[in-house]
């Protein structure tokens, strides 16, 4: 790695971790912030799933199931916060594992309506089910992570800066993760079936074998994000996870350009922080996302992670065109 990209990557890491004392400490902004850090966990585990080919509009339903496992165990059966997070991960994994092979069987437009009916599935599922989720009630009270001693060193998450530097540090593991995967012989393999799962189930790869293992790491991701989202909202219910939040995360990855590793969390970002900018128009924000989706598809195809691309293209075809005006 160069060493230029090497200070790059410290930079912006120094940035992220200074974002809290940009905001000086405002609750909202930093709210804000964790909302963003969530959505980019979320598109990123997605995009990983789509470099396979296969388009899931369910991803809310697994980040719930990990979400309401997480304040179960913590809430009835008093199982660590931490350890709530990844065992609501696996939860979401093994649900993931037992639908996979059905749902990898199908392709493009059949996909994603049976992802889509799982999610629903998923959220009646947790509506009927009262005894244990509280029905549309959902479940209240969920204590926020509780304190850890690292190194003698005592950390509290009653704030929200804390809850920041907490799920950045996850979100930077995640993406460490899931890039080095992108870049390895195994992404290799994922975008080879995405191409044509024909010719590369021809050349012996397992195709099967691959799809479900992307699909169930991405729902594991989701349900490890869904656990934080409980003990930091303190209150989960089967609306938060939906039909719109799962429509959402996929239209994060396509607008930030799903080509590109980058692209999830560019997506992310900015239909985090825009909406919320304008949250004055909140009910309008779904004809906010298909308008930005429409546009992006039209004018960008490549999502917004090309803008740097198209603009020095525009640059050198400006320039070359007034060099040749000159000539004359």
């Amino acid at each position: 790695m160069k060493i230029s990209r090497i200070i790059a990557y410290v930079v912006l890491l120094a940035f992220i971790f200074s974002l809290p004392t940009i905001v000086r400490g405002n609750g909202y902004y930093i709210h804000v912030l964790i909302l963003c850090v969530v959505n980019v966990i979320l598109a990123s585990s997605l995009r990983a799933i789509t470099t396979t080919g296969q388009i899931s509009l369910g991803h809310a339903g697994f980040m719930s199931v990990g979400a309401y496992t997480c304040a179960i165990l913590v809430m009835k059966l008093g199982v660590s916060a931490y350890a709530g997070m990844i065992l609501g991960g696996l939860v979401a994994a093994l649900l993931a594992i037992i639908i996979a092979f059905p749902v990898t069987r199908v392709k493009t437009l059949y996909l994603a309506m049976l992802t889509l009916f799982l999610g629903v599935f998923i959220s009646l599922g947790l509506t009927e089910f009262r005894s244990v989720t509280g029905g549309t009630s959902g479940i209240i009270g969920i204590p926020a992570l509780n304190k850890i001693s690292i190194l003698g060193i005592n950390i509290d998450f009653a704030t929200r800066a804390a809850n920041f530097y907490f799920i950045s540090i996850v979100m930077l593991i995640v993406l460490v993760f899931l890039y080095s995967l992108d870049q390895s012989y195994v992404g290799k393999t994922f975008k080879a079936i995405a191409q044509d799962e024909a010719l590369a189930s021809s050349t012996g790869i397992n195709v099967t074998k691959y799809k479900v293992a992307i699909f169930c790491i991405g729902c594991f991701i989701a349900g490890v994000a869904g656990g934080f989202d409980a003990h930091y909202l303190t209150v989960i219910t089967p609306d938060s996870f939906g039909i719109f939040p799962s429509i959402y995360i996929i239209i994060y990855v396509i607008v930030g350009g799903p080509n590109r590793f980058a692209g999830a969390i560019i997506g992310a970002v900015v239909l985090t922080i825009v909406p919320e900018a304008f949250r004055a128009f909140k009910e309008y924000q779904p004809l906010f996302f298909v308008a930005v989706l429409y546009l992006v598809v039209f004018l960008l195809p490549g999502g917004l992670v090309t803008i740097p691309q198209y603009l020095r293209f525009s640059l050198r075809n400006i320039f070359k065109g007034r060099a040749a005006h000159a000539g004359d």
